[in-house]
């Protein structure tokens, strides 16, 4: 039974609220949980009160070897309850393609030579 610290979403459509939940990988994302150990509520203008975390609970199921996903563990290291993790880089499949950036080129050497 491999377990997960995990975001479930909650709320209506277009107001995302998310609760910071122990479930099973296997479990649907909405779906059974082990336990709830905080919320997100991306809304929120201030930034302080957008996440609020169980700090006792959260060391409790990492230290039986429950592992965080990437965005939860954005906000544990935030929080200082694990190291910050590295944040990984765009994906390059989202990168301008070999023709777009020939046109892109194209228009700056014509924007250069008519000025």
């Amino acid at each position: 039974m491999a377990l997960k610290i995990r975001l479930a979403r909650a709320g209506t459509r277009n107001r995302p609220f998310y609760q910071i939940v122990v479930a099973e990988a296997t479990a649907p994302r909405d779906g059974k949980f082990v336990e709830k150990v905080g919320f997100y509520d991306p809304l929120l203008s201030d930034t302080a009160e957008r996440v609020r975390l169980n700090e006792e609970r959260i060391r409790y199921w990492l230290s039986v070897g429950t592992q965080p996903t990437e965005r939860v563990a954005l906000f544990l290291g935030r929080a200082g309850i694990i190291p910050a993790p590295e944040i990984r880089s765009r994906p390059s499949k989202s990168q301008p393609k070999k023709k777009a950036l020939e046109r892109a080129k194209a228009r700056a050497e014509a924007a250069a030579s008519a000025a």
